[in-house]
C-alpha cells in the first residue's frame, strides 16, 4: 500500500492538471510593451532605402490590384448575360482574393496598406509618420493609374463603354446613400485591419493561430457583395482614382468626391472606436 501511494503521488506530479482550453493566454502575463507613437516627420527615412523600396512595393502592389480587379470587371460588363460570366461575386472574390494575397506579399517590406484609407486610418493611431503616410499615397494613387491604363489598353472601346470600371453612384440611390455605404464599408475593413495586425492581441491570443492577411481580405470580398450594387465599392480612394483618371468621364467625376471622402470618414472612425473604445489607450496609466 505504501508503495502505491507514491506511486500515485508521482503520477499527480508527473501529469499535472491542465487548464481549459483558451484559458492559458488571460492567466498568464505576456511580455508585451506598447510601442512608441511614431513622430509626426521623420526626416531621417528619406535617408533610407527601406523607405523608398516601401514605397516601391505599395506602388507595385496597388498596380497589380487594379489590373486584376478591373480588367475582372470589364469581363462581367462586357457580356449581356451575367450568368456567363464570374457575376457580381466574382468581382468581390477578385478584390478580396487580391487584398489577401498582395497584403500577405507587400505586409513584410510596406505594411501591406495599398489604400489611402488603410494609410489615414493608420496614420491617425500614430502608426507611421506623416512622411510615410503621404509618400505611400501617392504610390498607391500612381500604382492604381498604371494599373487601370494597363486594362484600358486591352481594348478602348470596351473599357470607354462599359464603364471602364469607375465608382459611381447607382441609379435609384442618392449621394447620401453613396457617402453612407462607403463610410460603413471602409469602417469594416479598417477595423479589421487594426483587429488582424493587433500586436497585443497576438500576444494575448497566441494560442489562437491567425493569417493576417486572410481577415483583411475577406472583409473586402463581404463589403463589396454588399455594396457593388450602390457604389460599386470604392473603401479605396487609390482603386476610384485610377478608375477615373483613366475612364474620365464627367459622370463619374461627378461623384468622385464620395470616393474619398466617405472612405477618409470611415478611416478616422475605425480608428477611433479601435484606439478609444477596444484599446482604451488614452486611459491608461503611464
Amino acid at each position: 500500500m505504501e508503495h502505491r501511494e507514491e506511486d500515485v503521488n508521482l503520477g499527480a506530479n508527473k501529469y499535472s492538471e491542465r487548464q481549459a482550453i483558451g484559458t492559458a493566454a488571460q492567466s498568464q502575463d505576456k511580455d508585451y510593451i506598447e510601442p512608441p507613437p511614431a513622430p509626426l516627420f521623420e526626416s531621417g527615412e528619406l535617408m533610407s532605402w527601406s523607405f523608398y523600396r516601401a514605397g516601391i512595393a505599395e506602388f507595385m502592389a496597388t498596380f497589380l490590384f487594379l489590373y486584376i480587379t478591373v480588367l475582372t470587371v470589364m469581363g462581367v460588363s462586357k457580356s449581356d448575360s451575367k450568368c456567363s460570366t464570374v457575376g457580381i461575386q466574382g468581382i468581390a472574390w477578385a478584390f478580396g482574393g487580391m487584398i489577401f494575397a498582395l497584403v500577405y506579399c507587400t505586409a513584410g517590406i510596406s505594411g501591406g496598406h495599398i489604400n489611402p484609407a488603410v494609410t489615414f486610418g493608420l496614420f491617425l493611431a500614430r502608426k507611421l509618420s506623416l512622411t510615410r503616410a503621404l509618400f505611400y499615397m501617392v504610390m498607391q494613387c500612381l500604382g492604381a493609374i498604371c494599373g487601370a491604363g494597363v486594362v484600358k489598353g486591352f481594348g478602348k472601346t470596351l473599357y470607354q463603354t462599359k464603364g471602364g470600371g469607375a465608382n459611381v453612384v447607382a441609379p435609384g440611390y442618392t449621394k447620401g446613400d453613396g457617402l453612407g455605404a462607403e463610410i460603413v464599408g471602409t469602417f469594416v475593413l479598417v477595423y479589421t485591419v487594426f483587429s488582424a495586425t493587433d500586436a497585443k492581441r497576438s500576444a494575448r491570443d497566441s494560442h489562437v493561430p491567425l493569417l493576417a492577411p486572410l481577415p483583411i481580405g475577406f472583409a473586402v470580398f463581404l463589403v463589396h457583395l454588399a455594396t457593388i450594387p450602390i457604389t460599386g465599392t470604392g473603401i479605396n480612394p487609390a482603386r476610384s482614382l485610377g478608375a477615373a483618371i483613366i475612364y474620365n468621364q464627367e459622370h463619374a467625376w461627378n461623384d468622385h468626391w464620395i470616393f474619398w471622402v466617405g472612405p477618409f470618414i470611415g478611416a478616422a472612425l475605425a480608428a477611433l472606436y479601435h484606439q478609444v473604445v477596444i484599446r482604451a489607450i488614452p486611459f491608461k496609466s503611464k
